[in-house]
């Protein structure tokens, strides 16, 4: 197969392009998403939520080369074989590409790593690990001054998110999702942005490989048995069978959003944490009632 714009090999089937014409592809969807949505102004210092995974470190260097005032941010949880292996990936990207790092340690804060808090707990490990990372990433780049904070989250996870959504019957979380995350503003909170919104996993992952961005193509050990991982498992099959099927949800989606923003504007009351001072829903947040009960 053929680029469709040249006469070189293609790399890529839908669309046929090659290297050079696939990543300039890639590059323009993200650079078009971010325009359209106005996901990032001129004067905006923006953290990037980084894992050293091939999403994170994508959308790190797009977004680098997209805006001057950027910074990596990541949360090392303390997952044996894991996180230590996607960390030693980002800092040499970080690296070699100039950009400033931070990495906030899960152990130092609370006094354990996950893999401490999952023995002692009954909690599923991503219930407790996405809740604590989105609680140190809010709170880490509202303190380096990030007026933005840029996720990796690409179609494929958005899809999966409103699909999960719909099978719990939680619409006002899906009136969170979006480009730009949250439904209110909060001077607590940093508004989330997801640059890579219109880009697949497969696009994704062949970019990543194409642009030689050093990502070690490793699988958190938890998250075989997520019920994110059903839904994926459910999602790529039916897209296999349908191609198409992930851009139809997102399509869809993004015609729902705003009447659902709209229900669900005034639901969601901003209070904070009695213990630590974070945004919460509740007197105590997610966050303080699990290391309490791990602690106990």
């Amino acid at each position: 197969m053929k680029c469709k714009k040249c006469s070189q090999k293609a790399v890529f089937s839908y669309p046929a392009y090659c290297r050079k014409h696939f990543t300039e592809h890639i590059e323009k969807k993200v650079e078009k998403t971010v325009r359209d949505f106005r996901l990032i102004a001129p004067r905006d210092r923006v953290a990037v939520a980084v894992s050293g995974g091939k999403d994170s470190l994508s959308c790190l260097y797009m977004i680098s080369r997209l805006h001057d005032d950027v910074f990596a941010l990541a949360v090392d949880e303390g997952i044996s074989g894991y996180r230590d292996v996607t960390l030693k990936d980002l800092k040499r990207f970080c690296n070699k590409n100039k950009i400033k790092l931070r990495i906030v340690l899960v152990k130092k804060e609370f006094g354990f790593t996950l893999d401490e808090m999952l023995k002692r707990t009954k909690e599923k490990p991503c219930t407790v690990c996405g809740a604590i990372r989105r609680f140190l990433i809010n709170k880490y780049a509202r303190k380096l001054g990030a007026t933005k904070l840029a996720t990796g989250h690409n179609l494929d996870d958005e899809a999966q998110a409103v699909l999960m959504n719909l099978f719990r019957n939680q619409p006002e979380i899906s009136a969170r999702l979006g480009p730009v995350t949250g439904i209110i503003t909060d001077r607590s909170f940093v508004p989330r942005i997801k640059p890579l919104y219109l880009c697949t996993e497969k696009e994704i992952t062949a970019y990543s490989l194409l642009m030689d961005l050093g990502v070690t193509f490793v699988e958190c050990p938890y998250t075989a048995s997520s019920y994110r991982r059903h839904v994926l498992e459910l999602l790529n099959d039916y897209e296999q069978k349908h191609p198409g099927t992930k851009r139809g949800i997102i399509s869809y989606f993004l015609k729902e959003l705003p009447s659902l923003k709209k229900r669900f504007a005034t639901e969601d009351a901003v209070l904070h944490c009695r213990r630590c001072g974070e945004p919460s829903k509740q007197t105590l947040c997610r966050v303080c009632q699990i290391v309490s009960k791990i602690r106990q």
